[in-house]
């Protein structure tokens, strides 16, 4: 490893090399050996202590690194070991901590079982006052029940004439000894008597002026329930009227809207009608301008071969009068150059056919020209003609073209017209749809009302047939109980039978009031 490092050194910090023999001493002292391709000249030896301290320079981080981690897992170890001896310790800081915390939590527990017994108790304790106090106040208005004071008011009538009895008894047996006592005492006990009869008597109108207050609030009552009945009855007069009123003003819309529509349908029909006669008057105006111009050309051709004719005319009076002069010279020279003329005839008729020819060639060309003019005005005729019938085709595909607009527009309209026809027959169905949903409900809610009202009564019927029987009962045992000790039984049996003397008739259907009875 020396001699790898040592190759690596630059040229200039070489050192001089040592002999070979002391090289090849050196490493077999130390066990090293040099490969046979090194070149000694370029290894450098170093000394050992040189050595190790490159080694150390070059292998501290990692070492102190090392050691840092061999500590710190030392120290996690100590503390593993540490934790592990003083687990089971009992007398520690953190297990006195933890039987504090256990014996406290056992006490909490322990407490919070007490505080439910406690709570049971007193809830069971709640619970049977609530009820004992629920008791006493159903046999408190039970006892308040009109029916019910009947009863003890008979009762108390039965014992007063028990007593009184009794008294009668006791009058019987005193008789012999002490008359005068005993008649002050009858007078006494009449007057008693008189005035028991004067207090059930107070008692009883009372009971009546109660009774006849009761059924005058009552009446009321009843009076209330006809006058909201009536003005829920006018209430729903006035939504009939308030919906004939909102059908009305919808129809008096829908008149409008069907007047505004056929004065529009009207003003379309006129503006189409305007449309036709100003299309109409436009044609006649073309068809004026196409006569006139049709006049024009039809006067330019005229002039034309008018002028063509007199150019004719002309031509062949010249050529007459032509004819005749030369006719003159000739039958005039005739005789003065007949010599003459002989060697001049053939020359003459030369010119003379030359002249002819000439005349021949601009006849022609004359004939020509004339034909030329005619071809043109015959052309130029035609192309009028084809731009007449052309225009008058475009006029026509124009007006169809109009025509089938002014069709799609009519189609077009007529198709709204009829979707918002038909759009508020929809709505009219809706609006029928809807009035009869709501009569509907209102029936539906009259009858459920009407089904409530019978329950209801069915409900106070049972309730009061219940009651009835609890107080056949309760007055059965009154009256067995007092069958022992006395027969003035009639006002019991009375008061048990006849609930209408005390104002307690069995309950009406339908809302006439509430029955104190019940």
């Amino acid at each position: 490893m020396a001699a790898a490092a040592g190759s690596r050194l630059p040229r200039g910090r070489r050192q001089r090399l040592a002999p070979s023999h002391h090289l090849e001493k050196t490493s077999i002292l130390e066990g090293y050996f040099l490969p046979n391709e090194v070149d000694l000249h370029q290894v450098i030896i170093l000394p050992k202590a040189e050595w190790a301290r490159i080694q150390d320079s070059l292998g501290s981080r990692s070492r102190e690194a090392a050691r840092i981690l061999a500590e710190k897992k030392e120290r996690e170890e100590m503390h593993l070991r540490s934790k592990a001896a003083i687990k089971d310790w009992p007398n520690t800081i953190m297990a006195l901590a933890q039987q504090k915390l256990k014996a406290k939590q056992l006490r909490e527990e322990k407490e919070e079982e007490e505080r439910k017994l406690l709570d049971l108790e007193e809830e069971q304790f709640q619970a049977a006052k609530r009820k004992e106090a629920i008791d006493r106040a159903k046999t408190y208005l039970y006892y308040q029940n009109d029916r019910v004071k009947g009863l003890h008011n008979a009762l108390l009538l039965a014992e007063v004439l028990k007593e009184r009895d009794a008294q009668l008894e006791f009058k019987k047996l005193k008789s012999d000894v002490k008359k005068k006592d005993e008649e002050k005492k009858d007078e006494e006990k009449e007057h008693e008597y008189k005035e028991a009869i004067l207090t059930e008597q107070q008692k009883a109108h009372q009971h009546y002026m109660n009774q006849q207050a009761l059924c005058r609030d009552q009446l009321e009552q009843i009076k209330e329930h006809e006058f909201q009945a009536d003005l829920a009855k006018l209430e729903n007069k006035r939504e009939a009227q308030q919906i004939q009123r909102l059908n009305q003003l919808y129809q008096l819309e829908i008149e409008r809207e069907k007047e505004k529509e056929q004065e529009k349908k009207a003003e379309d029909q006129r503006l189409y009608h305007e449309y036709i006669t100003d299309q109409k008057i436009i044609k006649a105006i073309e068809e004026q301008k196409q006569r006139e111009e049709d006049d024009r050309i039809k006067a330019h051709f005229n002039a034309k071969e008018t002028t063509a004719q007199l150019i004719k005319q002309k031509k062949a009076e010249m050529r007459r009068l032509t004819q005749e002069h030369q006719d003159k010279v000739v039958s005039q020279l005739a005789v003065q150059m007949n010599e003459a003329l002989k060697k001049e005839d053939d020359r003459l008729a030369r010119d003379i056919a030359k002249q002819e020819a000439e005349r021949e060639k601009n006849h022609k060309e004359k004939e020509a020209k004339e034909k030329a003019a005619i071809q043109s005005i015959a052309e130029y005729r035609e192309s009028v003609m084809k731009i007449k019938v052309e225009k008058e085709r475009k006029e026509k595909e124009e007006g169809k073209k109009e025509l089938h607009a002014v069709m799609e527009k009519n189609r077009i309209h007529l198709e709204m017209e009829k979707a918002k026809k038909q759009r508020q027959r929809d709505m009219n169905m809706e609006v029928q749809k809807i009035q009869i949903q709501q009569m509907a409900e209102k029936q539906a809610k009259k009858q459920q009302e009407k089904q409530a009202d019978l329950d209801y009564d069915a409900q106070r019927e049972a309730i009061a047939l219940c009651k009835e029987h609890e107080f056949q009962s309760y007055a059965k045992q009154v009256i067995e109980s007092e069958s022992k000790t006395t027969h003035h039984l009639y006002p019991l049996l009375k008061a048990s039978r006849d609930a209408r003397g005390l104002g307690l008739r069995p309950p009406s259907r339908g809302k006439e009031g509430i029955n104190t009875g019940s």
